[in-house]
């Protein structure tokens, strides 16, 4: 759209009748914001102050709202600076940034949950064997690949992306994400291939591993006692709705750039607001509510901001 100092700029074009509804818009996504990191963090630091936490699946549970505050930092502020703007632009290098960071997040939430849903499985599967194979050595591992390992990849392709001539300077959508695909003059193969092999390596064989191990639990699990199957219900249930929850997101979020501009603006808006608004906040309340040392020491917390 504009090229000096060899910068391009893209404009982005998600938004409904952003000068009418501008201060709305500013509203919502600021409180979500602040909604956001507040419930977030009040969780992980509960895991942090309370030495009965510091067990891996806390940990993991930690890593995992740590990510979503990530996540959203990479969005709303971002965001916010648009809808007050009069022109919502970005320029290519810094939607390059954006795109890497989002999806280099988002990656690695499905690997922290690999890693959650592995650690469940020692547990009630191997009880005997959970304190030598869940040492603090392998906890640190799985968290450094969980963030390292998709950042590599998505960093291959943002270098293969970054040379591609570009025909088209506006995306639909509020954010860089999947929709830069439609920027470039000709798809290039390599970029698709690659994407694919990405997508598959961080996205869909996480979730199969996923899918088997809680398998291999319910299996496990109705053929054991009672007390192992609340166990394995208490436990597994939060991660696995975060897990469909999150998977849903990201299926929409790959199928859009097929439909391009076959899907309405409208609700490519409401599907965009939904991925960022709902998600970041579901993490947190599902596992306060449904985790119980968590959700115990959460109602101690607001039994004693109450009393004061």
């Amino acid at each position: 759209m504009e090229a000096e100092l060899n910068v391009t700029y893209l404009s982005l074009d998600g938004y409904l009748e952003v000068q009418k509804y501008r201060y709305v818009y500013f509203v919502i996504m600021l409180t979500v914001y602040i909604l956001i990191i507040c419930c977030n963090s009040t969780i992980v630091c509960l895991i942090w102050i309370h030495k009965n936490l510091h067990e891996p699946m806390y940990i993991f549970i930690a890593a995992l709202l740590l990510n979503s505050v990530l996540f959203s930092t990479v969005i709303y502020p971002k965001i916010l600076t648009d809808v007050l703007s009069e022109k919502q632009m970005i320029s290519f290098q810094a939607c390059l940034f954006q795109w890497f960071i989002y999806y280099s997040l988002a990656a690695s939430e499905f690997l922290l949950l690999a890693a959650m849903a592995y650690d469940r499985y020692v547990s009630i599967c191997n009880p005997l064997q959970y304190p030598t194979i869940m040492r603090k050595t392998t906890i640190r591992v799985f968290l450094v690949s969980a963030w390292l390992v998709p950042a590599c990849q998505v960093a291959g392709a943002v270098v293969l992306y970054a040379n591609i001539k570009l025909c088209h300077f506006s995306l639909k959508g509020l954010f860089c994400n999947s929709t830069i695909y439609t920027l470039p003059c000709v798809r290039s193969v390599a970029l698709s291939i690659y994407a694919v092999f990405v997508l598959l390596n961080i996205a869909l064989f996480p979730m199969l591993f996923i899918l088997f191990t809680y398998t291999r639990i319910l299996i496990i699990s109705y053929r054991s006692c009672r007390n192992v199957r609340r166990k394995a219900a208490q436990t597994c249930l939060p991660h696995l709705l975060v897990l469909i929850s999150f998977s849903c997101f990201v299926t929409y979020d790959v199928i859009v750039v097929r439909l391009e501009s076959d899907f309405p603006k409208l609700a490519r808006l409401i599907m965009t607001l939904q991925m960022i608004l709902y998600h970041p906040l579901f993490n947190p309340i599902i596992y306060g509510l449904k985790m119980k040392e968590i959700s115990k020491h959460l109602k101690s917390l607001l039994f004693h901001v109450n009393s004061h």
